[in-house]
């Protein structure tokens, strides 16, 4: 099912959002909620916050080199992560369903490692320094409250902000 997606600058994503103690259907429902939600939108992460659901889930799926496909089987399902290690740094062009149609350089550590469990509560690690590192970042930082355009200069987030509630006037 499609779930409406929470839009900034909505105080719900401001929460830090709580550790996940069930794995059971319901999460499950969320988990497949939430893979439908970002499909529909052309996302490739999606945390759970973003869908107004405030649980330290979120989930990831990289279109593949060739087809650009998601096939679901592909979905990184990543629940309670914690970062082991970060390194480097480096910058790259994001984007964000809950700030839709804003791009913007961010940087971010090149090279991440995190704990995570899976809709079954199984633990997992993963790490890596490419596209993947920059999502995983990017969709811990709704768990914690954040929105990518927090990281921008001070001078590009009043442009982002001014120009943002501009946009927000015109479509209501």
């Amino acid at each position: 099912m499609v779930r409406d997606i929470v839009i900034y600058p909505d105080k719900r994503l401001k929460l830090i959002s709580r550790e996940v103690t069930q794995f059971d259907a319901s999460l499950h429902a969320l988990l497949d909620d939430m893979y439908d939600t970002m499909i529909s939108k052309k996302g490739v992460g999606l945390a759970a916050i973003q869908v107004g659901v405030n649980l330290r889930a979120l989930i990831i799926n990289i279109p593949e080199e060739e087809s650009d496909a998601q096939p679901k089987e592909n979905t990184l399902e990543i629940i309670n992560p914690l970062f082991i290690e970060k390194s480097g740094k480096e910058k790259h062009q994001e984007g964000c369903l809950s700030i839709p149609g804003v791009y913007e350089d961010i940087e971010r550590a090149k090279h991440v490692k995190i704990e995570y469990q899976d809709r079954f509560g199984n633990q997992h690690t993963i790490e890596d320094n490419d596209f993947l590192a920059v999502a995983i970042q990017h969709e811990i930082d709704h768990l914690d409250g954040k929105v990518f355009i927090e990281k921008l200069s001070i001078l590009k987030r009043k442009k982002f902000e001014k120009e943002w509630k501009k946009r927000q006037k015109n479509t209501l």
